[in-house]
């Protein structure tokens, strides 16, 4: 059984060396094209010898890093078209960023075509790689046979969630935490990985134990404490290890930081978009004749109300008889112009003037009304914990969530956020938030919540069928 279990290590080793070269292969490739059109369109005299190869060297290191940032070199574990949006954001950027290095080195503005038709060939390069590195991923690697070890109704629903991704994840079996712990180590055994989801601490800690000593593929739905302690800091005075819990949210320091990027951003973002948002405006008012800008008051920092600011994109008066609900997929409520902008978050826009005044910041746990917060609040009384920053426009819950999201998660997401921040992290979170901007799952309404709690509870009842019999 033990060398059954190392063999799966090695599985697992191999994996992980493809991937890496699967990744620095394409970089070879995209960065071998750019000195191609880089040597067809621009004069390359002046770098001769070595360095032609330094510029390489940069242009390779910037792809590899943003390609990082961007979560798109996950080959089989995202979906092909996010990978493929991440890349293509990620070349972007990375051209971007190498026009204005090479246009500063010959001191002045170069012509932009060479750089963006090698933007276009890098798309299609990608585009062709992606595909082939995905079909490669799941023609070596078949899905894991999983046994999800659950503790209650919550624990049964991540089943439904992961059988959305039956390419990769195949959960065949569903055990109680109840059963006996001798009954669910014999169980674990038969199986290629399993989940623990909202099950009791002792018995989370004696199977965890368990799976580490026989090298079994475990997944560990966090609680609250566990989120904590990822933040925690090591002290290491003693020769009994200590973790320090602070509790206070982002030193000074990082507030600085934090708040600096804040105003260089907002304020070089509001330059382009201040077209944009002319012509959104005279939309609104086109349609209806109606205000253009619709204010609520929303909570940030320390529990401090402020006036959030959006483009209205619902009809006048819309909680007037319903009061404060969340939108659902084709709300009658949102106006022609609304269904237009909603989905590319261009609603949003004007919060750029609310990060300037101090209000948000970019990056954070998006701010809730104080009425839903509350509500929140009676089933989840941690969930004011996200209050320890400034809300934010975007953050762990708006990229790797969804708009039907439970708030029970969604406070895992920002915890997850606030106990491991850095000035990295948040440029990382706004890269990755270009790409949800193309992504249809972002924006789904509150219905498809409901089809899969009715899902969760379908199971339920059969599980219970099932132990009865």
């Amino acid at each position: 059984m033990i060398m059954r279990k190392m063999s799966r290590g090695s599985y697992e080793d191999t994996k992980g060396f493809v991937r890496v070269a699967e990744t620095w292969l394409e970089v070879l490739v995209l960065t071998l094209l750019y000195y191609v059109v880089w040597r067809q369109g621009y004069d390359i005299e002046n770098y001769a010898y070595k360095g032609k190869y330094v510029l390489m060297g940069i242009y390779a290191v910037l792809t590899y890093v943003f390609f990082q940032n961007s979560d798109c070199t996950m080959f089989g574990q995202l979906h092909r078209v996010d990978l493929i949006l991440g890349q293509t954001i990620a070349l972007f950027l990375v051209n971007f960023i190498t026009y204005f290095q090479l246009s500063l080195m010959e001191n002045q503005m170069l012509s932009p075509v060479p750089i963006m038709v090698l933007f276009l060939l890098e798309i299609v390069v990608a585009f062709f790689l992606v595909h082939t590195y995905t079909s490669l991923y799941h023609k070596l690697y078949a899905p894991h046979d999983m046994l999800l070890i659950y503790g209650d109704q919550r624990g049964v629903g991540l089943k439904i969630k992961m059988d959305s991704r039956r390419d990769k994840y195949h959960i065949s079996r569903l055990i109680s935490a109840d059963e006996d712990l001798e009954v669910l180590k014999k169980e674990i055994l038969k199986y290629d990985a399993i989940i623990l989801n909202d099950i009791p601490a002792q018995k989370r800690n004696d199977i965890l134990k368990f799976c580490y000593r026989y090298r079994v593929r475990t997944y560990v739905a966090p609680k609250l404490t566990d989120v904590m302690l990822r933040g925690a800091k090591n002290i290491s005075l003693f020769d009994t290890p200590l973790l320090l819990v602070k509790g206070t949210g982002l030193t000074p320091a990082q507030r600085v930081s934090k708040r600096a990027l804040d105003l260089v951003l907002s304020s070089l973002i509001l330059i382009p978009a201040a077209p944009i948002m002319g012509l959104v405006a005279l939309a609104i008012k086109i349609e209806d004749g109606g205000p253009v800008f619709y204010k609520q008051p929303r909570l940030t920092r320390n529990g401090r109300e402020f006036d959030i600011l959006k483009f209205r994109s619902m009809v006048v008066d819309a909680e007037k008889t319903a009061g404060a609900v969340l939108a659902e997929g084709n709300d009658p409520r949102i106006t022609r112009v609304g269904k237009f902008i909603r989905p590319f978050r261009l609603d949003e826009l004007p919060q750029l003037i609310n990060i300037l005044k101090g209000d948000m910041s970019f990056v954070g746990p998006r701010p809730e009304r104080k009425v839903i917060a509350d509500e929140y609040c009676k089933d989840i009384p941690e969930f004011s914990f996200r209050l320890k920053v400034r809300g934010g426009l975007t953050g762990y819950a708006q990229i790797y969530g969804k708009y039907n999201t439970s708030a029970y998660d969604k406070l895992r997401l920002d915890l997850m956020y606030i106990e491991n921040y850095s000035f990295l992290l948040d440029i990382k979170l706004i890269v990755l938030t270009l790409r949800i901007l193309f992504t249809k799952e972002s924006t789904e309404g509150i219905d498809v919540a409901q089809k899969n709690r009715q899902k969760a509870e379908a199971l339920i009842e059969q599980l219970k069928e099932n132990d009865s019999q």
